[in-house]
């Protein structure tokens, strides 16, 4: 599998963009405002092998989980499996948003993005948390609470994908011979 991996400029400078974006987990921020989703969306967007799209943005988040549980006992949950899974899904939307790329379907591709963590996630929670009761009147419970971090989800989601989508836009704009002029 590695070999299907081509390192090129172009590549480079998308693990560049993502890896600066995956550092931002570590800056004080609101809860949620993270870059997780908006990665996964910009790498099943321009990683070409689409294994390689889905297992990076997953491989680094589980990096940069094992850095944070080893200094603030913050990296690993419970509910770590759902949020790899919804990731996953959202790096899969990405392959859609290939010949899309423009700023309504980016921003279509990111609302669709958050709307599938917090389900997959909240449902992750409801399942394996014992915080709200196994019934439909606990799952409902769990999703209204989740309210107030869906906001959260949804700016850092928006935010992050014009920041990925925007700044690799801008430098194909200043260097298409060494980035590529399509997608």
């Amino acid at each position: 599998m590695i070999n299907d991996l081509q390192i090129t400029t172009r590549l480079k400078v998308i693990l560049g963009l993502i890896i600066l974006a995956l550092l931002s987990r570590v800056l004080p921020h609101e809860p949620n405002f993270v870059p997780l989703a908006a990665i996964a969306l910009f790498a099943g967007t321009y990683i070409q092998n689409r294994q390689w799209a889905v297992l990076l943005p997953i491989s680094l988040l589980l990096i940069s989980d094992l850095f944070l549980e080893i200094f603030s006992g913050n990296g690993f949950h419970s509910t770590m499996v759902f949020v790899y899974c919804s990731l996953g899904l959202i790096a899969s939307i990405g392959f859609w948003l290939r010949d899309r790329v423009k700023g309504q379907t980016i921003v279509i591709a990111s609302l669709t993005g958050s709307l599938l963590f917090y389900i997959i996630t909240n449902l992750g929670v409801w399942l394996v948390d014992g915080m709200y009761p196994m019934s439909s009147s606990g799952l409902f419970e769990c999703y209204v609470a989740a309210i107030p971090f869906f906001r959260g989800t949804l700016m850092g989601d928006l935010f992050y994908n014009l920041l990925l989508f925007g700044a690799f836009a801008a430098i194909r704009w200043r260097f298409p011979a060494m980035i590529g002029a399509k997608r």
